[in-house]
């Protein structure tokens, strides 16, 4: 399995618990939008039902309102013309036929004749239910079982409930004496019925029933409108929330990413500086234990790749730190001075011209970091700033101080101000080395509040220069970035 691969496996597991996180928030979107939106359909359809209802009543009461009694009879004539009763719902008004068993107590118009003309004598050996005056045909029409006719119907029968139908509403708003409202099938639909029974002037006995039939359909239009936008907003609002929380879930993430680079920039680094002094130790004791007698001309390459060895194992540690939690991150007040002077005292005896100009100096920084960072910028003038023509490969460095900056000059081969972002890159070295030495100095810098450049240097060669942030500034500038 190669580094890829292994990398990949962590990336996969991260990228699949967004899409989880992802589905989880959409899912909890759309179970609370669904319950929403059950709800206000479920409400405006109930209020539409009972303000249709409401208004069939009222239609109910006014009809009732409106029949009385003579010595001729009963008297629809208030119906005809009151908007009650031509309305877009249908209005019957059923008398029974057993309550009304004198002839003073049949159908009549208000001029005390009945709808066909005969007068109250005339009337005495008639039906009651062959009297429907106010109906074209002048005859009273069977409503269905139960002794009721149907004496007035108005409009015509846009909703088909049948005749039993509506003579059983009628029969039980009489019989319990209170108003009916049900909804009843009417074909393949379902109609919406209102009963109320009406009352004898004299007697005070029930003799018949109004009932209006309405069409929920002329009045649910709006409600069907209302339900197409709810469930079109509530699909969008699930969409929105899906994208939403896919972003919410890859912002919660980001830490772990950040993480995982860090881990892989860590591995990449140990690995890549491992590699050399590693490999020349090996070569070192393969050559030497062919001729044991050779050995001590092999002891110091050994002994350099040991130090380099040890060099790149602090270096992997402390970008570590640096990558880890701001907890590991310890400012304090600091004198540089000091501790540029004792770098400075750790590096290998050799042809080495040190120059040190040291200005007493304060900073509020993290020693250790502060440390392999100045060691970093001293073994790169020893590196690459070997003096041009010296045969004996000497180098000449200035070390200076002076307030929060550290610099360090070498009479290398130099570098341009623009090439300095290149030379802070892992893996990019102006002389053939991996470049984590420079690169961890700026971060180091970075996380005191600092930044690292070089400028050339009079006379030839290069000078870094680190500057550290004043006292409290690196506690704020980590804090910015952790």
């Amino acid at each position: 399995m190669t580094d890829r691969d292994r990398a990949a496996g962590p990336r996969r597991r991260l990228r699949r618990l967004q899409r989880r996180l992802t589905l989880a928030y959409t899912l909890t979107t759309l179970v609370g939008v669904s319950v929403l939106s059950w709800l206000v359909i479920h409400t405006d359809g109930r209020s539409w039902r009972n303000a249709e209802f409401d208004e069939m009543l009222r239609h109910a009461a006014v009809s009732t309102s409106l029949i009385y009694y003579t010595d001729a009879g009963v008297q629809l004539d208030g119906l005809r013309d009151d908007e009650s009763t031509r309305g877009r719902h249908q209005v019957f008004v059923l008398l029974s036929r057993t309550r009304i068993g004198t002839p003073a107590k049949g159908v009549a118009d208000g001029a005390g004749k009945d709808t066909t003309g005969r007068t109250a004598a005339g009337r005495a050996t008639d039906e009651v239910r062959t009297t429907g005056a106010v109906r074209p045909t002048g005859r009273a029409r069977p409503a269905g079982p139960g002794g009721l006719d149907r004496v007035f119907t108005s409009g015509s029968r846009s909703v088909p409930v049948s005749d039993e139908r509506i003579a059983a509403l009628a029969r039980t708003a009489m019989d319990e004496d209170v108003t009916v409202r049900e909804e009843v099938p009417a074909g393949a639909r379902t109609a919406y019925a209102v009963a109320r029974p009406f009352y004898h002037d004299e007697t005070q006995e029930t003799t018949g029933a109004v009932v209006v039939i309405g069409d929920p359909g002329l009045r649910m239009a709006e409600h069907t409108r209302l339900t197409y936008a709810v469930l079109t907003g509530s699909g969008l609002l699930t969409l929105l929330a899906a994208f939403t929380g896919h972003l919410l879930s890859g912002r919660s993430l980001r830490p772990a990413w950040q993480a995982l680079e860090a881990q892989e920039r860590l591995l990449a680094d140990a690995a890549h500086e491992l590699r050399t002094p590693v490999a020349i130790m090996r070569s070192s004791m393969d050559v030497a234990g062919t001729d044991p007698r050779n050995l001590p001309t092999h002891l110091p390459r050994i002994r350099r790749a040991t130090d380099r060895l040890t060099d790149v194992v602090e270096n992997v540690l402390t970008r570590g730190r640096l990558q880890d939690s701001a907890a590991s991150f310890s400012p304090v007040p600091l004198r540089l001075d000091q501790l540029v002077e004792d770098a400075c005292g750790e590096l290998p005896p050799g042809r080495l011209t040190l120059t040190l100009r040291l200005d007493e100096s304060v900073v509020d920084a993290d020693p250790a970091l502060t440390r392999v960072a100045v060691r970093n910028l001293l073994d790169n003038a020893l590196r690459h700033g070997r003096t041009p023509g010296d045969p004996h490969g000497g180098a000449e460095i200035d070390v200076s101080v002076r307030g929060h900056t550290v610099s360090v000059a070498d009479r290398g081969p130099g570098v341009a101000v623009e090439e300095l972002p290149e030379l802070t890159v892992r893996f990019r070295s102006r002389g053939g080395g991996s470049g984590i030495g420079l690169s961890l100095v700026r971060e180091i810098a970075a996380a005191h509040g600092g930044t690292l450049t070089a400028r050339p240097r009079p006379g030839g060669g290069a000078a870094f220069l680190l500057a550290l942030g004043p006292a409290g500034q690196a506690r704020h500038a980590r804090a910015g970035t952790s």
